[in-house]
């Protein structure tokens, strides 16, 4: 019987696999980034931390905040596709763009800054599970910035087969893996890393606390989804009465009768 493992979509599964494993974050950002492992000489966690509040407390963002060398990166799950979440990743990208810079110092110590988004849903026409935002010149493929980038890694688009050479797309299999079958498919590469990352998870999924945990935060990222939805059901009744009425206001100035507005709006007493 296939054992129940939990999955590293869920962002605080996510962040305690690679705050708590340095060589797989390594790997990780390496193969994100499509640069060398060895060219990395540190990385710093600076948001390590998980409070306590962010295992059941609604509307809270998890996400894993880096010092990558002389970059900054965010990397952040995103699992339900909001109608604002471009905006929102460009606001965090500009809060962490400008977040280091200290007052007197030159523009010019501005650091590069990336932020990672892997999503579960498919937010770009194409058939590639990776986009690239880069600043560009409008008309030209001149680099406006070097400093600007964002990337989106889609989910939904990556393969399920497993390939050895592509250390990328196997950390995207990874963290998409929902099941023992999916993660023994990776560990079955023989690549030493991924063998070690499945091997976590395994771990981790029979840890009772840790189950609970991310109970808790499942439950917590549901009842920020339904509270969500309500909220906008209860904005558009809302904005529909105020329609309603404002109509009814037309036609009393009309000269309609209230018998005939009644007609209209049968559920009017």
């Amino acid at each position: 019987m296939a054992r129940d493992v939990i999955s590293a979509k869920l962002d605080i599964i996510f962040k305690k696999l690679f705050t708590e494993n340095e060589d797989m974050l390594y790997s990780f950002v390496a193969s994100m980034l499509d640069i060398p492992q060895e060219s990395i000489s540190e990385i710093k966690i600076t948001n390590p931390e998980l409070p306590p509040e962010t295992l059941s407390g609604k509307f809270s963002r998890l996400d894993l905040s880096l010092k990558v060398d002389d970059r900054l990166v965010n990397v952040e799950i995103q699992v339900k596709n909001d109608t604002d979440y471009r905006d929102r990743t460009l606001f965090y990208w500009a809060k962490l763009y400008s977040s280091e810079l200290k007052s007197g110092e030159d523009y010019s110590e501005l650091k590069q800054t990336i932020t990672i988004n892997i999503i579960n849903f498919n937010m770009f026409s194409g058939s590639d599970y990776h986009t690239e935002v880069a600043a560009m010149i409008k008309g030209t493929d001149e680099v406006f910035s070097d400093k600007f980038g964002i990337h989106f890694f889609e989910l939904k688009k990556v393969g399920k087969k497993p390939d050895p050479e592509n250390s990328r797309e196997l950390w995207l299999q990874f963290i998409n893996a929902d099941s023992e079958e999916e993660l023994e498919m990776i560990s079955q590469t023989n690549v030493p890393i991924m063998q070690k990352a499945v091997n976590v998870i395994y771990d981790m999924s029979e840890d009772t606390k840790i189950r609970e945990i991310a109970r808790l935060r499942e439950k917590a990222l549901h009842d920020e989804a339904s509270a969500l939805k309500n909220a906008k059901a209860e904005g558009r009744a809302e904005g529909r009465a105020e329609e309603r009425n404002s109509a009814i206001c037309k036609m009393k100035a009309l000269g309609f009768t209230d018998e005939q507005i009644r007609a209209i709006y049968s559920d009017l007493r």
